[in-house]
């Protein structure tokens, strides 16, 4: 999304200053949805992000590793759309 883009170059420009970093990125989802569709959602939101950051930024792709959790780690209430809005996300774990 375009209002990521800022955050996405934040990281870009972390990784480059420390060139030896490696990160996993993790995708989620909220609930909406079934189980395995929300897996493949969070798997392709997470390889999205490091395309992103390869493509636009310039980061060596071996730098990066992709995972998806689906729904099953919710940081927020699934009930309420602020909560949808907070399970829908990208986390980023210095390896």
């Amino acid at each position: 999304k375009q209002e990521s883009y800022g955050v996405l170059k934040g990281i870009a420009n972390v990784l480059k200053e420390n060139a030896d970093v490696k990160v996993k990125i993790i995708g989620h989802t909220d609930s909406d949805g079934n189980d395995a569709t929300n897996l493949t959602l969070s798997q392709k939101r997470a390889a999205a992000v490091i395309k992103a950051l390869a493509e636009e930024f310039g980061i060596d792709a071996s730098r990066m590793q992709s995972d998806g959790k689906g729904e099953t780690q919710p940081v927020g209430d699934n009930k309420t759309k602020e909560g949808k809005a907070e399970n829908r996300r990208v986390e980023f774990i210095k390896q």
